[in-house]
């Protein structure tokens, strides 16, 4: 009886989010908020059929978790098509390294001062909440290889990078906790940690999608082979980007990023004269399609279309999986009354602040500064984070004290409105009939929408 009712409940969310998707997208809600509510109603707080107590399922909750965060990094992968020499880099790598660290160190430093954590514990915190998302920041992702809108790049090549750009800041926390080892004076996590695992990681990630994608690219133009199962060739990829480098002592999620870079960019132009929305929409038989995927100018945009489309969809599985859990997950949070002031703290002055000296000496105008910080949205890779912490052996204690903290950070917020409703929330009222904050949240929120009517967002 409960596999008929999970049945019926799944699939009635699932019908009504295809009935519904088209209404969904002129509206200020994402499809992310609502399978929070529904994951809120199906846990402990609701009808209780889940109950993903974090520190009872956490290597169920690390597994789910970190397959969700595979998936999305190689669908980011596969949609960021700038030239790896182009300038439009520069701001991704910058908040991904420059900006991500400072998060990190902030956070750190209110954990020891405010809330009294010891130093391993506060970097750990920080580690956790310092990466954006690629599974929950799909509203703002680029929209496909082609797309050069500056925001929405930045945006993107910053979740893609960050996810595994922490897992150093992770491993410093657990070491410092006594629960890794870092070497005399640190020099293992440099080394090995650090510098290794970075380059390691995204050097194997693009080694491997570059031949995988360059072989099946010779097989089919060439020889005819290797037609079809383009769904076992994305699935196949990431498992082995993620097997090779985790093997190597490299970072996983840096591999299967790099190995969605390096797949898009064996694609090949066709010659001039060829049908443009023949290679967009393909021909409506297998014969003509078996043709497109052999021919030498289609045969690897053909293969970066069907991976594409097929990783796409099972990014949104994936995150209809996630993010129900993650709701049923809110009954176990709690923030004692002491801590209450580290929810605006993070939303007000940690992410506005790390974004601006991040992008010190880039040109990049005060409205579009607002727009990086306001979406720097936390949420699956943070609940990885904290999974893997936990399953390393961390303290009972510490890991009550760190699930309280991250889980209220990591709510999905993948919205502008309900980010800046927050941020209104947050703000002190000076005055009962006009207070300050109400009027400079509406003022943030008429330049974000002036911005974002402006750029078409």
């Amino acid at each position: 009886m409960t596999f008929a009712i999970w049945a019926l409940i799944i699939g009635a969310l699932l019908i009504t989010m295809a009935l519904s998707g088209t209404s969904l997208s002129r509206l200020p809600l994402s499809t992310a908020l609502l399978y929070l509510a529904a994951g809120y109603g199906l846990g402990p707080a609701g009808w209780a059929l889940l109950a993903p107590d974090p520190l009872t399922w956490s290597v169920a909750l690390e597994r789910v978790s970190e397959v969700a965060v595979l998936i999305s990094l190689f669908a980011v992968g596969l949609k960021l098509g700038l030239p790896l020499s182009d300038r439009g880099w520069r701001l991704p790598v910058r908040l991904a390294l420059v900006s991500m660290t400072i998060t990190v160190a902030l956070i750190a430093a209110i954990g020891v001062l405010g809330l009294g954590l010891s130093l391993g514990a506060a970097v750990l915190l920080g580690a956790i909440l310092a990466p954006t998302d690629p599974v929950l920041a799909s509203d703002v992702q680029v929209l496909e290889a082609g797309d050069r809108d500056r925001l929405r790049f930045s945006l993107t090549g910053e979740g893609g990078l960050n996810d595994g750009a922490a897992f150093p800041f992770v491993m410093l926390g657990l070491g410092l906790l006594g629960l890794h080892d870092l070497g005399a004076w640190g020099w293992r996590w440099v080394l090995v940690d650090m510098l290794w695992a970075v380059a390691g990681g995204l050097a194997i990630g693009a080694g491997l999608g570059t031949l995988i994608g360059r072989l099946v690219v010779y097989l089919r133009s060439r020889h005819q082979e290797s037609v079809g199962f383009d769904e076992f060739l994305a699935l196949g990829l990431i498992a082995l980007a993620y097997g090779v480098a985790v093997l190597s002592h490299a970072y996983g999620f840096l591999a299967v990023f790099a190995a969605g870079l390096a797949l898009q960019r064996v694609k090949e132009r066709p010659w001039e004269g060829a049908d443009s929305a023949v290679l967009e929409t393909g021909l409506q038989s297998s014969r003509a399609n078996a043709a497109l995927a052999t021919d030498a100018a289609y045969a690897s945009a053909f293969m970066m279309q069907q991976v594409r489309g097929f990783n796409e969809q099972l990014e949104r599985i994936a995150e209809v999986a996630v993010v129900l859990v993650v709701g049923a997950m809110l009954a176990y949070t709690h923030l004692p009354d002491g801590a209450l002031w580290f929810v605006p703290l993070l939303f007000l002055v940690v992410r506005p602040v790390s974004v601006r000296i991040g992008l010190l000496g880039t040109l990049v105008s005060r409205e579009q500064r607002l727009f990086i910080s306001w979406f720097g949205i936390r949420g699956i890779g943070s609940i990885y984070y904290l999974m893997y912490a936990i399953n390393q052996g961390l303290p009972r204690a510490v890991s009550h004290t760190l699930t309280s903290r991250a889980d209220v950070r990591d709510t999905p917020r993948n919205s502008l409105w309900g980010e800046a409703g927050e941020h209104c929330l947050c703000k002190k009222k000076r005055h009962p009939e006009r207070p300050a904050g109400y009027v400079r949240c509406r003022t943030h929120i008429k330049q974000l929408r002036r911005y974002m009517n402006k750029h078409n967002l």
